[in-house]
């Protein structure tokens, strides 16, 4: 991939990203009071997590619990990769198509000299039940659109699969 395409496809990701954050759907009243959805997707707002070093996998940890995680360049910023688990602190540890593509990440921006700050957030308060995970998952991606993720490889391209 050439510097040229490389910039236009992180601007691309970027501006579509920038607003999804800044159009936040209308909120609907109701004449009851009603609870709103534990798990609304947008409600989520992953650039305003905290982040943690992408070595986290590395650290001594017990398995951890069930979170949806997000892998974010900073440096942008840009939401690559949307996730879930059952049990954070190993999902890493073992074979991972992100990694894969954020090492091609990383070798592509060094190779031009690109600044890049890539973390990971986790949020925390997701169902325990696993389809109803998965479809936070899944709406989460849609929603944001993280280029990383195989859904969105036909709006995005996959220059780094």
């Amino acid at each position: 991939m050439s510097l040229e395409a490389l910039l236009k496809w992180k601007s691309q990701i970027f501006e579509y990203q920038q607003k999804v954050q800044e159009n936040k759907p209308p909120q609907q009243t109701a004449l009851f009071d009603l609870t709103p959805k534990h798990c609304d997707p947008d409600a989520i707002d992953p650039f305003t997590l905290p982040l943690q070093s992408m070595a986290f996998y590395r650290m001594p940890t017990d398995a951890g619990s069930a979170a949806i995680y997000f892998v974010i360049d900073n440096a942008m910023p840009l939401l690559l990769y949307v996730g879930e688990t059952r049990r954070s602190g190993k999902r890493w540890k073992g074979e991972h198509g992100c990694k894969q593509y954020l090492d091609s990440y990383h070798s592509l921006h060094h190779r031009y000299g690109l600044q890049r700050e890539v973390s990971i957030a986790f949020w925390w308060d997701t169902p325990t039940d696993r389809r109803a995970r998965q479809e936070l998952e899944l709406n989460l991606i849609l929603k944001w659109r993280s280029p990383f993720n195989k859904e969105n490889w036909e709006r995005w391209g996959q220059p780094f699969g």
